[in-house]
């Protein structure tokens, strides 16, 4: 039997595989499936997060040794020509060791036009307009699916949990959007090896946990804080992972923009600070030190990635879901809570559309945001993400009439003032470094 769920004081659900997903039905108690029994071990941040990371390691461990003794036993310098060989040689060593593959690539690659002010700021604003659609729509429905109950024909009432199942849905949806563009058009050959995208595909799926566990030792204002913040932490990542050198007014306006968004997001919610019951733990700051660390490194290679092999966005996107839907399909199965989410699926006919819909947006915005990194670079991505945040809030205010307070206002329009100073700069330094330099040679 599964553990009871109270809620002011009666039996609501009995929960199923450890809490993942919790059913009831009118007049009965409900019998758990059978399966692993991993409360004990997940009750605790470590403890869940050691369980993720072992599932992980299966993966992980195994591939390690395979890449070390291919590279060992220098396989490219004998492989054949037959189809075992080739995927080999792509996962491992990719085309780059092929100079005819570099050149190629060289002629083929479809580059953003540099284009005139205008043009810039055209693509900025479709590629602005497209993320904040796409996740203010994924994120009304993501609360939605791990908040809300759901409820079927036959008047059972169940609570979905498992926000494992929901990073699943979105990258399998995601990963088959890619694969179908990929065979129906012609690519930039791809050139990188390609177990190099397990990495920003693990930390992906690490910045995605540490967000939802965080909100159990952190309120809400707190975290979206750390969210505002994290431009600092990517272009510090920037400097670590590809050596990159940034201007002062880019730490100028990174600070601006982070103080601003302090503001608007203090402003939205000093007047609820009563209703907030959670408090900020040590536990909660090292969870979102380790989600700002993950997101930042995410971005930044992935950045580094475009600059080294020239691949599309829409390459980068299905490499990355491939390991994605890898590793979460592994930890899934492997910690019993797979079959019981596709039994919640259909049992509730709207958590599947509400989890369609939900993939939908993240799969069109994951489009978004590789096209945003491989033209704009990934502190601009981070900057539009920190943007979708404060948007997020004041949408909320809007629909369920929050108050905005004057500190709020004055957030807003400093967060704006620096994006725009930012983008100004940035032309205006690119003018200066096109402009050719007087001949002092003459006499």
């Amino acid at each position: 039997m599964g553990d009871r769920v109270f809620d002011d004081g009666k039996v609501v659900s009995d929960t199923i595989q450890a809490g993942f997903c919790s059913v009831s039905a009118p007049g009965r108690n409900q019998n758990t499936m059978p399966g692993y029994n991993l409360a004990g071990l997940s009750e605790s941040w470590v403890g869940s997060l050691s369980l993720n990371l072992l599932c992980y390691a299966t993966i992980f461990v195994p591939g390690y040794f395979l890449i070390w003794y291919v590279k060992k036993s220098k396989y490219i310098e004998r492989a054949g020509t037959g189809l075992i060989p080739r995927i080999i040689t792509s996962c491992v060593y990719g085309q780059s060791y092929d100079k005819l593959a570099t050149s190629e690539t060289a002629h083929t690659r479809t580059q953003a036009p540099e284009g005139g002010f205008s043009s810039k700021c055209l693509q900025l604003s479709l590629c602005f307009l497209g993320l904040q659609v796409s996740y203010l729509t994924w994120g009304v429905l993501q609360e939605k699916i791990m908040t809300k109950e759901y409820q079927n024909s036959a008047g059972s009432i169940g609570h979905f949990k498992d926000s494992q199942f929901l990073v699943f849905v979105n990258r399998i949806l995601a990963f088959l959007l890619a694969a179908v563009y990929l065979a129906c058009t012609r690519q930039p050959r791809h050139t990188a090896p390609i177990y190099k995208y397990s990495y920003c595909s693990f930390s992906n799926i690490m910045s995605s946990w540490c967000q939802y566990e965080a909100l159990k030792y952190v309120t809400f204002p707190t975290q979206v804080l750390a969210k505002a913040s994290k431009v600092i932490p990517t272009m510090i990542m920037g400097k670590i992972i590809a050596s990159k050198k940034y201007e002062y007014y880019e730490y100028v306006t990174a600070v601006l923009i982070s103080f601003g968004m302090s503001l608007f997001l203090l402003g939205s919610t000093e007047n609820h600070g009563s209703t907030t019951t959670s408090t900020t733990t040590m536990s909660g700051v090292i969870i979102l030190v380790a989600y700002m660390s993950f997101d930042a490194f995410t971005s930044n290679w992935q950045g580094e990635l475009f600059s080294q092999h020239k691949m599309s966005s829409v390459q980068m996107m299905c490499g990355v879901n491939l390991f994605s839907c890898l590793l979460t399909t592994t930890s899934l199965v492997q910690q019993g809570s797979f079959a019981v989410s596709l039994q919640f699926m259909f049992t509730y006919p709207a958590f599947f559309w509400d989890s369609l819909i939900l993939s939908v947006c993240s799969a069109t915005g994951q489009l978004f945001i590789y096209y945003t990194i491989s033209v704009f670079g990934p502190v601009v991505f981070i900057i539009i993400m920190t943007i979708r945040q404060g948007l997020a809030i004041l949408l909320s205010c809007i629909i369920y009439s929050h108050p905005i307070t004057l500190l709020g206002i004055l957030g807003i329009s400093l967060v704006f003032t620096a994006i725009f100073l930012r983008i100004y700069c940035s032309h205006r330094l690119k003018q200066v470094q096109r402009k050719p330099m007087p001949d002092t040679t003459k006499v």
